[in-house]
């Protein structure tokens, strides 16, 4: 099994999860033609995929649904929220709505030898939901774009064997920076974004002894560094009573642009 962004960031996300006979992406924030590229790489096409897995209808995450769904026939996999929200944006184009699939938070599904948990999460969005994708003893999770975590969202991404985990924000760089009041409020928000050491903090209560691979993504070009997302979150582990340090882990930062390094687990 394997997980890989593609992308991830403010200005788009798109991660492929696979096992050796089924891949899937989860969102499509980015061009059809980057979202080719990045399979590419990886030594894939649009064509050997399942299916998309939707997290939510904003912008960053659903930009190339139309394409996929008009080129490709690709199934769409979102809940009913979500679905509404993409339907009633016609900016994507037109779109076969029979491609999609409704699914709801809690309800485990399969996708052929991937079984999916899509997992709700406090965001503002219609009925946004984050994924974790097992093949047969391992899994993998997919938690972005949440403002505040629950014993819930600890319990789902609960013994993963790979994390791609939000941290969005330096929030002393948000603070200060050039965005309008109201915006910096709702990203700030509990249905808004992580920041750094709310991602640190997250992670702390989701460390265990077989975690092998963490990845910290969908950073705000306008709010962050990867050197500061990177310390912030080695700082809560180091400051936390866990009996972990940050060196137990393999912990990367997701390029917003580039395609990351494939994790096999």
């Amino acid at each position: 099994m394997r997980i890989c962004s593609i992308a991830s960031g403010s200005s788009g996300n798109c991660i492929y999860v696979g096992s050796d006979n089924t891949h899937v992406i989860i969102d499509a924030g980015i061009s059809g033609r980057r979202i080719e590229e990045g399979l590419k790489k990886l030594g894939l096409s649009v064509n050997d995929l399942s299916a998309l897995l939707i997290t939510h209808e904003h912008s960053d995450h659903i930009a190339s649904v139309g394409v996929l769904s008009r080129r490709y026939g690709l199934p769409m996999y979102a809940t009913g929220g979500t679905i509404k929200g993409i339907m009633n944006q016609k900016c994507l184009g037109g779109i076969d709505e029979s491609l999609f699939h409704r699914i709801s938070a809690d309800d485990i599904f399969n996708i052929d030898d991937l079984t999916i948990t899509p997992i709700e999460v406090s965001h503002d969005a219609n009925e946004p939901v984050a994924f974790r994708i097992g093949h047969g003893s391992t899994s993998v999770g997919v938690c972005t774009d949440l403002g505040t975590y629950s014993d819930r969202i600890v319990e789902g991404f609960s013994g993963v064997d790979a994390l791609f985990i939000e941290a969005n924000h330096d929030v002393n760089m948000l603070q200060v920076g050039r965005y309008p009041y109201m915006l910096k409020q709702r990203i700030l928000s509990d249905r808004g974004h992580l920041s750094n050491e709310r991602c640190g903090q997250l992670l702390c209560r989701l460390l265990h002894d077989d975690l092998k691979s963490i990845t910290l993504g969908h950073l705000s070009a306008e709010n962050n560094l990867a050197e500061l997302a990177y310390e912030a979150v080695r700082l809560e582990i180091m400051m936390d009573e866990c009996s972990y340090s940050p060196e137990d882990f393999d912990i990367q930062v997701a390029s917003r642009s580039e395609v990351s390094v494939p994790i096999a687990v």
